[in-house]
């Protein structure tokens, strides 16, 4: 990694990439933005994007591409079946992560649909993960499995300083099999990095445990990869056995512990797409079989031969730790910049985005008005900044019809990577700081429109007063004619 030292000033991140291809925002009148956000139903997913100025909904598939990613798009092979794109992706995969087979997807979900349709055999079987992604829960659910939880006790706590709190907790695991039995455990699935809990990473050392554990009772290990580029980053400058090795040795001693990998190709690579890989014949002929009757066939699983050529490329970039800094640093000088001035984040700051921790910024918001999703709309609403809910919202009701509360009430600011500049950042620092000196104006929010499975993406909400024309009108006091 380049080493930059200033002589004068703060230290800030430095881009070791030169923008050449641009985008034009648009950033509306308050008013204008008002009218955006009720019509969306207080939900940023149905913001249109139109009405949106920076968008850190997500990371996923909005990263910037490399000039040689979008050169290789030039040369994909559109074959039906056996296309070179497909051989030149698959022969990546081979020689970063060391795996046999790989077989295609559109995007991790789909992966996920393939591997829970094969590994849970029975209804009430369990898959144990260090913590759920509101999908890799779902696919469990819909074919009548259970999940549960073993994330170290930090890993829920708001703030830390500990480097990985994304840490399955080994007592637990060690508890759950024993009282699960090995044979009702579908398979141990560690996330790297923790989506929900504020990207936190997991350790190698950590990994290292879980697997053996597993190897130890027959049960399959499982890592979800998609956020594995930031969680390198991080097992690189965190973990004192990695400080010396390069990415490429980082990824094949993590690849070389799980039975079964899968990935999100609009996170992992910066294309579109995903993929299941393995070692494991008799789990990837167990599983083939579901690619081309969900998927397509089996040399595109429903990508684009021209985002294929682009993975292949953004999976050898990840290997470059000046590509993969990116994220993390610019992630974290973004949450700096809002603890100077007094606005509660998750710590440490971890991958995928910077996250605020509205369970303190909305305290006086019951937890049952969704205060995730009622800071989300304030964020929009002050900034034209879209933020995703990560909350109460973003779970399923209990079968009561109950609320599930969520663990932490969080709002994540994605930054995607190469994407913004650091003056948009330091804007959207400026108005969530003015945002928390007015908290007391915000309001919670109740369904209108909820849907029964992953409400969140879907959903329709409303204010439960009207706060949000009080907001607007204390911006207006404050910031005059101010866009």
């Amino acid at each position: 990694m380049a080493n930059i030292k200033y002589y004068v000033g703060d230290a800030i991140p430095l881009e070791m990439h030169k923008v050449r291809i641009i985008q034009k925002l648009t950033l509306l009148p308050i008013e204008e933005r008002l009218k955006a956000i009720r019509e969306a139903g207080f939900n940023t997913f149905l913001l249109k994007n139109r009405d949106v100025f920076l968008d850190m909904l997500t990371d996923s598939g909005v990263n910037a591409m490399s000039d040689r990613q979008q050169a290789a798009m030039l040369i994909a092979d559109d074959s039906y079946a056996g296309s070179e794109t497909f051989y030149r992706l698959e022969e990546k995969l081979k020689e970063i992560f060391q795996t046999k087979y790989f077989l295609p997807t559109h995007q991790g979900r789909a992966a996920e649909n393939i591997i829970n349709r094969c590994l849970i055999k029975k209804p009430g079987d369990t898959a144990l993960m260090n913590y759920h992604f509101t999908t890799s829960k779902a696919h469990v659910t819909v074919n009548g499995g259970l999940v549960e939880e073993l994330i170290i006790d930090a890993g829920i706590k708001e703030e830390s300083d500990l480097p990985f709190k994304g840490n399955m907790d080994i007592d637990k695991l060690n508890e759950a099999i024993a009282r699960l039995g090995a044979e009702n455990i579908s398979y141990v699935r560690i996330e790297v990095g923790t989506n929900l809990v504020g990207g936190q990473p997991v350790s190698i050392a950590n990994m290292r445990e879980v697997c053996a554990i597993c190897k130890k009772h027959g049960i399959i290990s499982l890592m979800d990869a998609s956020l594995l580029a930031d969680n390198l980053y991080f097992n690189k400058v965190r973990e004192a056995e990695f400080k010396d090795k390069s990415i490429l040795e980082i990824t094949q001693t993590m690849a070389g512990l799980f039975d079964l990998i899968y990935f999100s190709a609009r996170k992992l690579g910066y294309g579109r797409g995903g993929g299941i890989i393995t070692n494991d014949k008799r789990l990837n002929d167990l599983m083939k079989e579901l690619v081309p009757l969900y998927e397509g066939f089996m040399t595109y699983g429903g990508m684009s031969v021209r985002e294929m050529e682009a993975l292949t490329i953004g999976l050898d970039e990840t290997m470059d730790e000046d590509m993969i800094n990116q994220g993390p640093l610019f992630i974290a000088f973004m949450a700096e910049e809002l603890l100077k001035r007094g606005v509660p984040i998750i710590t440490p700051p971890g991958g995928l985005g910077c996250h605020l921790n509205a369970m303190k910024f909305l305290e006086h918001v019951p937890q049952t008005e969704y205060r995730a999703g009622a800071l989300a709309g304030a964020v929009y609403l002050t900034s034209g900044v879209r933020g995703m809910e990560r909350g109460t919202v973003s779970e399923d009701r209990n079968p009561d019809g109950s609320d599930h509360l969520a663990n932490l009430e969080l709002l994540r600011l994605a930054l995607p990577r190469r994407v913004f500049t650091m003056s948009q950042v330091k804007y959207a620092v400026d108005r969530i700081a003015w945002l928390y000196d007015h908290r007391h104006l915000i309001g919670g929010l109740k369904f209108i429109e909820e849907p029964k499975v992953l409400r969140f993406f879907l959903g329709r909400l409303d204010a439960t007063s009207d706060w949000p024309q009080k907001l607007v009108a204390q911006f207006r006091a404050d910031f005059g004619d101010s866009l």
